[in-house]
């Protein structure tokens, strides 16, 4: 057999048994709305959760013990993390367009102004920005651990990835809140639909963004990472920083541009 940089995985089931269980979450979350039947819905996540936990595993077993991980795989391992960063731009984008389609050019219907008419935005200056506050200091705390993996120092590395944990749980606490509180919902025009999918998406992406992190904390409290093979830390590090940037732009567009009235926005452009 000739030998290769690369890694040649060994069969494994985790890539059909995880796709059968994403395929049950939509399903199973359709069920849950028509027929009020989460049954199918836990079944997916219960499974995805199991699968991603053993997969996961094999993987750090793979780059950790058995050395699996050369530069090259190292390097294929970074362009494939920064395509699917490129993919997630892409699913914002479209979002974003769909919010700006509707608010530069306000139809009749939503009774030619932006907001809607009827639709009391919430204050930008209040929770947002607090919110804001919160993700771009875990920005920071995230960039600390960074360079004290790269530095060498164990215990600023484990106290700066334990705050960015917490600032992440902190942020979905306090989006949690806001929405509790909100005064429109889902239904209330073209501005409660993409402010609540635009939102509420970025938010499952703090959660994933969360887990990725956490996991990334017990490896480093294992001694999984050194200062010259870190790809894992460096994979979730560049994420994070992803979801900080997608958050800014979500609350400069519609917690604070969106809550102008069309009018006075117009003429702060003009």
């Amino acid at each position: 057999m000739r030998k290769t940089p690369f890694h040649l995985v060994e069969m494994s089931p985790w890539p059909l048994l995880g796709s059968l269980g994403i395929f049950c979450m939509p399903v199973g979350f359709l069920l849950y709305v028509r027929q009020n039947s989460p049954h199918l819905l836990l079944f997916g996540l219960t499974l995805t959760t199991m699968i991603a936990y053993v997969w996961w595993r094999d993987i750090a077993r793979e780059s950790t013990y058995q050395g699996y991980h050369t530069s090259y795989v190292v390097t294929g391992l970074k362009y494939g993390v920064t395509l699917f960063i490129v993919s997630e731009i892409c699913f914002f984008f479209a979002f974003f367009w769909a919010y700006f389609h509707s608010s530069l050019a306000p139809t009749v219907e939503v009774g030619s102004m932006w907001p809607p008419a009827g639709v009391k935005t919430l204050l930008p200056f209040s929770v947002p920005l607090l919110n804001t506050s919160v993700l771009l200091l875990s920005g920071v705390s995230v960039t600390w651990a960074h360079h004290s993996i790269e530095e060498g120092k164990y215990f600023n590395s484990i106290l700066s990835l334990f705050l960015t944990v917490l600032l992440g749980i902190y942020f979905l606490l306090l989006q949690y809140g806001e929405y509790m509180e909100t005064p429109f919902s889902v239904a209330d025009s073209v501005y409660g639909s993409t402010f609540f999918i635009a939102t509420g998406f970025h938010g499952l992406h703090v959660m994933v963004g969360v887990t990725f992190l956490t996991v990334c904390l017990i490896r480093l409290w294992l001694h999984h990472f050194s200062k010259n093979h870190h790809v894992g830390f460096l994979a979730a590090a560049w994420y994070w920083h992803f979801v900080d940037v997608v958050w800014l732009f979500l609350y400069v567009s519609i917690y604070w541009w969106g809550a102008c009235k069309y009018s006075l926005c117009k003429a702060l452009v003009l």
